[in-house]
């Protein structure tokens, strides 16, 4: 793992909880992006030293309207940097960690992206984050 690349936080409405972030907390806007993939419109918030990552379901059917149904809104993921998430994931796996896919999936902001089930990790859903 190279660093702590972001920090993912479900939100019903990304427009309501906005003005929270970039005018309450002072922390700019990088961008907006609909991630069809993950079924989440995103944000990305400069908080300094690392980004958040404000997740919105798009529909009933992705993980993160699940998860806001389960749990309510609030931290979702916590996201490693990595070089090579292919072969990370196999180190992982051969180490007995379960991931929730078999292989990198489209992400947020072009990056390629994996999670590890909470299962493995004492209840933190925790995703690899490879960027070109």
């Amino acid at each position: 793992m190279k660093k702590v690349d972001h920090i993912g936080i479900a939100v019903r409405s990304i427009n309501e909880v906005l003005p929270y972030y970039t005018e309450t907390l002072g922390c700019p806007l990088l961008k907006i992006e609909e991630v069809e993939s993950q079924k989440v419109r995103v944000a990305f918030i400069d908080a300094g030293n690392i980004k958040l990552e404000l997740l919105e379901p798009m529909d009933r059917a992705g993980a993160v309207y699940k998860f806001i149904e389960k749990r309510g809104e609030g931290i979702h993921h916590i996201a490693f940097g990595v070089d090579d998430i292919e072969s990370r994931m196999k180190e992982l796996r051969d180490n007995g960690v379960q991931l929730l896919s078999e292989h990198a999936n489209p992400g947020a902001g072009g990056a390629l992206v994996a999670f590890l089930h909470p299962k493995s990790s004492n209840g933190v859903l925790y995703e690899l984050c490879e960027k070109h």
